[in-house]
């Protein structure tokens, strides 16, 4: 139910290190806005509210720096209630900037946009989606990545990885489904696929 008349919102999901954030730049470079909610996220984390609802829930991971997302990370992706218990805290803290983003973007005459959102579901902005894209990987591709990219051990990665939905729940919450098993070219032309059909959709140029 997108609420915003003059802006149709696409949302982004996808499974950590399936290369979700190669994808998002892959829309910026075909003229599609992105909101990258991950920005969001930060932003949202040096809010003195924020960190003060933070100190009291997880007060191991706030100090006078501000928000210790390492610490966090340890603690979240190993318990599922804990993880829901951060979600409940940002999320609405990570709504407000969007819809804010949103106003700015309408506001300057954007027709559609990718809200590029690994929790899409979790926070609940699905609901101002007029369509959702999903990018998935192969698992073992994934946890390299993840490796990688996070500088953290395969153990970690294997958890955070387990602590996130599968490949089914992407696969059935999105009307479009790009499979990224690592050849470049093939996904340029996956995302480029997508991008024609969305812009044809939604009258977006």
């Amino acid at each position: 139910m997108n609420t915003f008349d003059e802006i149709k919102i696409i949302g982004l999901i996808g499974q950590s290190g399936a290369g979700k954030t190669t994808v998002s730049h892959m829309f910026s470079g075909l003229g599609l806005a992105v909101i990258d909610c991950d920005v969001m996220s930060r932003r949202a984390s040096e809010l003195p509210e924020f960190l003060g609802e933070m100190k009291t829930a997880f007060p191991d991971c706030v100090d006078e720096n501000g928000l210790m997302r390492h610490k966090l990370g340890e603690v979240v992706f190993n318990d599922i209630e804990k993880l829901r218990e951060y979600g409940k805290i940002i999320f609405p803290y990570i709504t407000r900037l969007v819809f804010r983003e949103l106003h700015r973007l309408s506001g300057s005459g954007e027709q559609a946009v990718i809200l590029d959102a690994p929790t899409l579901f979790e926070s609940g902005l699905d609901i101002i989606c007029d369509t959702v894209v999903s990018v998935i990987a192969p698992f073992e591709l994934k946890l390299e990545r993840v490796m990688r990219r996070d500088g953290i051990s395969e153990k970690f990665a294997r958890s955070r990885l387990k602590s996130q939905f599968g490949e089914e729940f992407f696969r059935s919450r999105s009307e479009y489904c790009i499979v990224n098993s690592g050849d470049i070219s093939e996904l340029e032309k996956s995302v480029a696929a997508v991008v024609s059909s969305l812009k044809e959709r939604f009258d977006a140029h």
